[in-house]
């Protein structure tokens, strides 16, 4: 069911090189999808964002984009791509592109030019430094580890890219660049597309180029031209169309993420932020042991739940996506399969009752987990490879390093779709181009359909409250019970409604505090519940007496 208000709609996140395959290369295709549209339509989603499909060296799987025009063979053709329009449009589903315009790969044509001399009109398209071969021009890091300037020997000068080498910044104050970014975005609006996810946009605008004490992220996150540059975007394509938008916020602030989403300010529709998947960071550490912090995740959560609606501005709530490892291996528990499927259950109710847009990644709605990997060389992505090099440079050992990675890989959730229990768990007839998880064959679509208690019609059935029940798209998020330890407690009140969500986050019974009312309707729930006492991963969301 599509719903007119994008506000209630839900986005389904596809990975199109691990969805399904329809060629036996091992990767997932555009047509993949196209055949796996009925079972989307079946799940309830209004929307599905596709991550980069366009021409891509995939040195960093398809956000080095070399040509915005095209589309990566790997993936199909530019038919396939108008195909998958009208078959996904013909259901009610919405299609929204990922679009890369913070850098673009070194084998995009403008970086080819640029890089041949000082006087190239495309060599102010990206940031060329003047250096010495030993001394890049600030101490900036790259986010996947090094220095964030990369020496050219062509011209004796540096190009900044803050992800990969392969990734060169663009320079936003270009106006011609610009200019060619507004056709290329109005391109794909006529050529059918619903919506876009721009990657790491808040880092567009850059600041002073010095030194940092810390890693150089103070000058270019949530940078000083960055609303602006976002206004003129919004005016010179989507703004005045039924384009649904979201931007990856990088390090961001409330502050800012409000001026990103208030509509009078015509700069994005929602933001993705990502602070509260940073509770099992210790001491902000990304490559390190540690385990959930609830207490720090459910501060979090409700801070910007509270404070993005006060600010009049629209957050994108989620637990996965193709950088983050999969949530019930990681704030869950996925070793019994009694505690996979109800702790699975229990995030997904905790999460999509609250304000925002609800994004799903391909296979959470079935609780896949984590894929296990034991040996460096089963994993593929650059950061998790790069990790493992420095990790080892600083003497960790081979267990801890494997431990680490095992927990924050991106690689996590990037393995393919269990489908069903054949080989390759249904995704290829070929060799799969990552291992696909030991459990595909209990954990798998085909079952999950099968079985009316599975994590999928958990899900089926929030997408559905939430398309028919005003109070969870608009209702004011009150949050109670926040020191508690191992319950996540709010209420929606909207109008003369009030909802009360509980979800116990810990693998024991707990009572449910004195004061908690549960008389009403229960509106969805993991289980059966048993007085007032909560067992593990118990959730449960009940419609309350009238205010």
């Amino acid at each position: 069911m599509a719903v007119s208000d994008w506000k209630k709609s839900v986005v389904y996140q596809i990975y199109p090189k691990s969805f399904n395959d329809t060629t036996g290369n091992g990767q997932g295709d555009l047509n993949g999808i196209i055949e796996k549209l009925p079972y989307l339509e079946t799940l309830g989603v209004d929307y599905i964002w596709l991550t980069p499909i366009y021409q891509s060296p995939m040195n960093d799987n398809g956000y080095d984009i070399s040509d915005y025009y095209e589309i990566n063979p790997d993936f199909g053709t530019k038919a396939d791509v108008k195909r998958l329009l009208k078959e996904a449009h013909k259901l009610g589903i919405k299609v929204m592109l990922d679009i890369v315009i913070n850098h673009t790969s070194t084998s995009h044509h403008w970086f080819v030019e640029s890089r041949k001399s000082k006087d190239n009109p495309y060599r102010d398209y990206y940031i060329w430094k003047e250096g010495s071969k030993d001394e890049p021009p600030t101490n900036w890091e790259s986010k996947f580890g090094g220095n964030a300037w990369t020496y050219d020997e062509q011209t004796e000068s540096y190009y900044l890219r803050l992800f990969d080498i392969s990734q060169a910044d663009l320079n936003w104050e270009n106006s011609e660049l610009k200019k060619e970014i507004y056709a290329m975005i109005n391109y794909w609006i006529d050529f059918g597309v619903d919506g876009f996810r721009f990657d790491v946009i808040n880092l567009i605008s850059k600041g002073e180029f010095q030194n940092s004490e810390a890693i150089g992220k103070e000058f270019y996150t949530d940078g000083p031209k960055v609303h602006e540059y976002l206004q003129e975007l919004n005016k010179h394509t989507f703004g005045d169309k039924d384009i649904m938008t979201v931007g990856e916020m990088s390090s961001t602030t409330i502050d800012n993420s409000i001026k990103y989403t208030n509509p009078k300010r015509k700069e994005l529709n929602s933001v993705f932020n990502f602070h509260h998947l940073k509770v099992d960071y210790k001491n902000g550490e990304k490559w390190s042991d540690m385990k959930l912090d609830f207490l720090e995740l459910k501060r979090i959560l409700m801070d910007w739940q509270i404070n993005i609606a006060k600010g009049n501005g629209w957050n994108a709530i989620f637990w996965c996506n193709h950088d983050q490892p999969r949530v019930v291996t990681r704030f869950g528990n996925d070793e019994t399969e009694e505690n996979r499927i109800k702790s699975a259950k229990m995030l997904a109710i905790s999460l999509h009752m609250l304000q925002g847009t609800p994004y799903v990644y391909q296979g959470e709605e079935i609780g896949m987990t984590d894929p296990g990997f034991t040996s460096i060389d089963e994993y593929r992505d650059v950061e998790s490879l790069n990790a493992y090099q420095k990790l080892k440079a600083n003497g960790n050992t081979e267990e801890m390093i494997m431990k680490v990675i095992g927990q924050k890989s991106r690689d996590n959730s990037r393995t393919p779709i269990q489908w069903n229990d054949d080989e390759n768990a249904g995704f290829t007839t070929g060799t799969p181009w990552i291992g696909i998880p030991n459990n595909y064959k209990t954990i798998n679509v085909e079952q999950a359909l099968k079985d009316p208690n599975s994590v999928f019609y958990t899900y089926q059935k929030l997408i559905k409250i939430r398309h028919e029940h005003d109070i969870v798209t608009y209702g004011e998020v009150e949050p109670l019970y926040m020191e508690h330890l191992d319950l996540f407690v709010y209420k929606r009140v909207f109008n003369d409604e009030e909802w009360l969500v509980v979800a116990n986050y810990s693998n024991h019974l707990v009572p449910l505090p004195e004061g908690i009312d549960i008389e009403g309707e229960i509106m969805v729930t993991n289980s059966e519940l048993q007085g007032n006492q909560l067992q593990a991963y118990d959730a449960f969301v009940v419609k309350l007496s009238e205010v």
